[in-house]
């Protein structure tokens, strides 16, 4: 039996199962990562607000508000 040239370099044909198995994992895994930046960016907003409201002097949150005036006919 002689080996067959073109055997050697021909990839083997991977089942539909695998491609969708490869495909799934690929995408959880982007998704993971994505979550995990966005929960980091989260933080750091978070932290950034609320060191932002504390130098605000609580005067100026109270004044900012109108009163309301009422309308009678």
């Amino acid at each position: 039996m002689t080996p067959n040239a073109n055997a050697a370099f021909k990839p083997a044909k991977t089942s539909a199962s695998d491609k969708a198995a490869a495909t799934d994992h690929t995408a959880r895994a982007i998704v993971a990562a994505e979550k995990i930046a966005r929960d980091k960016k989260t933080e750091k907003l978070k932290a950034q607000r609320l060191e932002r409201a504390a130098a605000e002097p609580a005067a100026e949150v109270s004044a900012s508000k109108s009163t309301r005036k009422s309308r009678r006919s």
